[in-house]
């Protein structure tokens, strides 16, 4: 859980910090952990590393960011990628990917469910909302975290949001 409180975090800082005229510097969070940014204005994507207590953290984000999704993972099929966030704390790992797709929220659910299950990942919520549908879930014995969401748009584009954390066993 540690890497998902630290993702959110630096996220929000490189989100406020891309805003700004800054392209790069350096902070300290309220627990003393320090870290720098870059932010690269021609393709939108930044980088991101942090020193915690338990090591470094980096992240990368940004359209031309590419996929890592864990083995067994796939994007769906004709999805046009918006924003992919890679975070990488040495054995943990997490992934937050954007995407739109002319397929419908059952059918990019049914695909990243059944990856997930092969994964051994056991779906452990499923909500529908306002023609859309979101699932996650957990694989116990490894500690991989799941969730995809797809929701349409009004002009009947699906925009999804794909995320996988990996923790070590």
């Amino acid at each position: 859980m540690r890497i998902s409180l630290i993702a959110c975090a630096a996220a929000g800082a490189l989100v406020l910090t891309a805003c700004g005229s800054e392209t790069s510097g350096e902070f300290t969070t309220e627990e003393g952990e320090t870290g720098e940014y870059i932010i690269d204005q021609d393709s939108g994507s930044s980088t991101m590393t942090v020193e915690t207590p338990d090591g470094t953290v980096s992240m990368r984000s940004g359209a031309d960011v590419t996929e890592e999704l864990p083995a067994g993972f796939t994007m769906v099929s004709g999805a046009n990628v918006l924003s992919n966030t890679i975070v990488d704390q040495g054995e943990s790992k997490g992934s937050l990917t954007t995407f739109q797709s002319d397929k419908s929220p059952d059918e990019i659910v049914a695909h990243f469910r059944a990856e997930a299950e092969n994964a051994g990942i056991s779906i452990q919520i499923e909500t529908l909302i306002n023609g859309g549908k979101m699932i996650g879930g957990e694989n116990e014995d490894n500690g991989t975290t799941f969730s995809v969401s797809a929701f349409p748009g009004d002009d009947g584009v699906v925009t999804g949001q794909l995320t996988i954390s990996e923790q070590p066993g």
